[in-house]
């Protein structure tokens, strides 16, 4: 294994590389609370007054308040009538697949979905079908490929992280049996996209009575865990039967009331997602002027590949001349050959932007 060099993070939208300041479009901080002020301070703060961890389950002695007020704050930032905290994003998924063992004859997943979603269909006990990215004829197939009588249950993300595009959640539930759930791994978009930052739920008008939205804390709110944002009833149940969240730790503590910090910030001032779309537009835009074939997606995320292994190399090397660190994406494994993928934040300025553009323009295939 080649292990991806050490970078760090500076200025909040630059990265220190090989003694470097480079500007950085990777990377999924999209409003960079990771580095605000006030959430830096709220650490600091949860620190000194609750310790570092709760070191137990929150079955056993581990519950604490500040979980409890964060659960309120997300329930109320997304519009679901519970949340509940988990130990890391990835976990999301899979704690309400443990929950929901037994209530499905079927689990769909999108191909292209994220591993967590994949890997929490396993847990279902029960035959696992892919169907294309985002194509509804083949999601239609596939349900008539469960038979007639089916309980399926949906697997997908809400907004993709290769190219900023929403999964067609509306059509889906109108495909669904009405016994039929989807579930919606949405990382990338929760706090992100939507008027108020609802995520890919939002974005696609739907009501949650089918819905489970999972997200995590460490992209659009800077910080760090996961939340399932549900029905108090499947809170309670998840409380009662999920092993991987009866057994583990909570997060830490200064993280959480940070966290309650940053979902606050996120939630009163629109100004952070104003910025956001501005930036992405400015770029999406731009680089459509040149000729670029670029997706209509809500997310801040622009993908961009090269037909050659030399082509690629040599995009590096001019991003690199122009103080860009080239954000090239290769998950080990995967089928498809890596592309770059360019993040853009709230906090990126003009001529970070401008640079960016001027760079990518020349290699347009």
């Amino acid at each position: 294994m080649n292990e991806p060099e050490s970078l760090q993070q500076v200025r909040r939208t630059y990265v220190r590389y090989h003694g470097r300041d480079l500007s950085y479009f990777t990377g999924c901080d999209y409003f960079r609370m990771s580095s605000h002020p006030r959430v830096l301070k709220a650490v600091g703060v949860g620190l000194q007054k609750y310790g570092l961890n709760v070191a137990a389950s929150r079955r056993t002695t581990g519950n604490h308040a500040v979980y409890l007020a964060l659960e309120k704050q997300l329930a109320k930032f997304f519009g679901a009538e519970a949340a509940l905290l988990v130990s890391t994003g990835y976990l999301t998924n899979l704690v309400v697949a443990q929950t929901l063992v037994g209530h499905f004859s079927h689990a769909l997943v999108d191909e292209k979905a994220h591993v967590s979603p994949s890997d929490a269909a396993q847990f279902l006990n029960c035959p696992v079908l892919k169907f294309k990215h985002r194509d509804l004829e083949s999601f239609s197939e596939t349900l008539r490929r469960c038979g007639p009588g089916a309980r399926p249950v949906a697997l997908t993300d809400g907004m993709f992280s290769r190219d900023g595009s929403v999964a067609p959640l509306r059509a889906y539930l109108k495909l669904l049996p009405r016994d039929g759930l989807l579930v919606v791994d949405d990382a990338h978009g929760g706090g992100t996209v939507g008027a108020q930052g609802g995520g890919a739920v939002e974005v696609e008008g739907v009501s949650r009575q089918r819905i489970v939205q999972c997200v995590t804390l460490s992209k659009a709110f800077g910080c760090y865990g996961g939340a399932v944002l549900s029905s108090k009833r499947l809170r309670g149940q998840i409380l009662e039967r999920s092993s991987l969240f009866i057994g583990s730790t909570p997060l830490p503590l200064p993280l959480a009331y940070a966290a309650t910090v940053t979902v606050n910030l996120v939630r009163r001032d629109g100004k952070f997602r104003q910025r956001l779309n501005r930036n992405a537009d400015f770029v999406k835009h731009a680089l459509r002027r040149a000729g670029m074939n670029l997706p209509d997606a809500p997310g801040p995320i622009i993908p961009f590949s090269q037909p050659t292994s030399a082509q690629t190399r040599r995009l590096s090397r001019a991003l690199l001349a122009a103080g860009i660190f080239p954000s090239y994406i290769n998950y080990p494994g995967a089928a498809a050959r890596g592309y770059f993928r360019f993040v853009i934040s709230s906090e990126h300025t003009q001529s970070q932007l401008d640079q960016l553009v001027s760079v990518l323009k020349k290699f347009i295939p």
